[in-house]
């Protein structure tokens, strides 16, 4: 479908100038010897950590990247198409609490099972991504290793790499050359993304730069994040809060093609606002659909794939009307900025900080109406039911539509059309309870998808060896 285009060109050759200031004038802090070296020996001015980048170098190293890329599943129908006029989905991710019948807490590992499972079973997403809660019952220095366990082996879609640090991203591409067969293997065929976040205003961190360098290396796909709150870590203004995730996001998106000629990456973009009554983060509101808008369409003027801080956005501390209303405002507007890759499409509630059963089933519910309504359109005039119905007759029982009725119109899975006496006998269950009835439904129907013995059993002695080493 044709994409929504908010800026005018005057608008994004101001935001170009903007970016190209930055990077040449204020330049981009870089915590890590090797990284300050790459840009050193690549002609680029560096004045201690910091890197005075020429725009010309950075638009040769973005068009250098590829436009469009394949991530591969252990299912080999499962694959993950980034760029071009695809768009993938993936659900929440980060969230240190959970939520299911009610009841916040601090999300386990069996939380993480459980959302994993719900991620396989539902076909409107193409990834489970990886952090979809932070299992806080699992010791933190090897918690990734179960994560990455998890995402392997309860799920066969591409998924998410570790980020945490260097290490933590080794080990995740270890542990993906031990299911997919080697290194050769992984690296002619990327199976993960590994999401890496800026440390605004204009700073790529230690263990960011680690978890980046070691990624691309491996030929797997970095996303490389900034994440701007106007207000707090950018101006306020939309203009300067785009040329600034513009300029951060394409210095490491260098770096990346410096390391790895060719080697596939993604333009993040995570762009709201910050409440300035009570310094909150906002989301879901105007700002958020903004930043959507002119971030993909910055990322198509460039030709590179980019991920959408968005996703079901709300700042809502309860799955209500306003985590309704918000979440659908940032998911249509990453449907009309063609965002390549949709994060947090699923489950987000509390501006990010509890990943919610109940609304990561609503927001599979708004996903697959989205993908229903922005699906082009198909004509058919229906002349011979025209025909057979004729003059003030009515078309439930035409020939026509009995051949198409089980499928000619969009069947939700959670929403109700009965009328109230049919709803009041049927219990006068709410959209929250229906949710979590279905939530138990699905997690029936998951089924472990198959894996090899022996790669299981390596597996799990590379995890059970790096667990002793790490320590807790």
């Amino acid at each position: 479908m044709p994409r929504y285009e908010v800026l005018s060109e005057a608008q994004l050759l101001e935001i170009d100038r903007g970016w190209k200031r930055i990077l040449s004038e204020i330049g981009i802090q870089f915590d890590h010897p090797d990284a300050l070296e790459l840009f050193r020996k690549a002609g680029q001015r560096v004045e201690g950590d910091v890197v005075f980048l020429d725009p010309e170098f950075v638009t040769a190293m973005v068009a250098q990247a590829p436009s469009e890329f394949t991530l591969h599943g252990r299912n080999p129908a499962r694959q993950m198409h980034v760029g071009g006029d695809w768009m993938a989905f993936a659900p929440v991710s980060g969230a240190p609490f959970s939520s299911r019948r009610g009841v916040r807490r601090e999300a386990s590992f069996a939380d993480h099972v459980d959302l994993c499972k719900l991620c396989q079973v539902f076909d409107e997403l193409d990834t489970p991504a990886s952090l979809v809660c932070e299992p806080n019952d699992v010791p933190m220095d090897s918690r990734h290793l179960q994560i990455q366990r998890n995402v392997l082996t309860l799920t066969d879609k591409p998924y998410m790499g570790a980020s945490i640090s260097g290490l933590a991203t080794a080990d995740s591409i270890r542990m993906a050359e031990i299911v997919f067969g080697s290194r050769e293997a992984i690296e002619a065929r990327p199976v993960m993304f590994v999401i890496v976040n800026c440390n605004s205003p204009l700073r790529w961190d230690t263990r960011m730069l680690e978890a980046m360098m070691t990624c691309a290396a491996a030929g797997q796909a970095p996303m490389l994040t900034p994440f701007l709150l106007m207000g707090a870590m950018s101006p306020v203004a939309i203009g300067a809060a785009l040329a600034q995730q513009t300029a951060e996001a394409f210095s490491a998106l260098a770096l990346c093609q410096l390391i790895r000629p060719g080697g596939p990456v993604i333009m993040g973009s995570f762009l709201s606002n910050t409440d300035m009554q009570s310094g909150s983060p906002g989301f879901g509101g105007p700002e958020s659909a903004l930043g959507l808008l002119c971030s993909g369409q910055i990322a198509r003027r460039y030709n590179i794939p980019w991920r959408s801080g968005g996703g079901g956005l709300t700042s809502s501390p309860a799955v209500d009307a306003q985590a309704g209303y918000e979440s659908f405002n940032t998911l249509n507007s990453a449907f009309l900025a063609g965002a390549s890759v949709v994060m947090q499409s699923t489950g987000w509630l509390e501006s990010g900080l509890v990943a919610s059963f109940e609304k990561f089933i609503m927001d599979i519910e708004i996903v697959k109406m989205l993908q229903v309504q922005y699906t082009p359109i198909e004509i058919d005039l229906a002349f011979d039911a025209h025909q057979e119905v004729g003059h003030g007759g009515h078309f439930l029982g035409a020939a026509h539509t009995l051949e198409r009725f089980r499928d000619c119109f969009y069947r939700p899975m959670l929403s109700t059309t009965e009328n109230w006496d049919r709803w009041t006998r049927n219990g006068q269950k709410d959209a929250y309870t229906r949710a979590s009835d279905l939530v138990d439904r699905t997690l029936e129907r998951w089924e472990r998808p198959s894996i090899d013995d022996g790669v299981l059993l390596e597996l799990d002695e590379f995890v059970a060896r790096r667990t002793t080493e790490l320590g807790d």
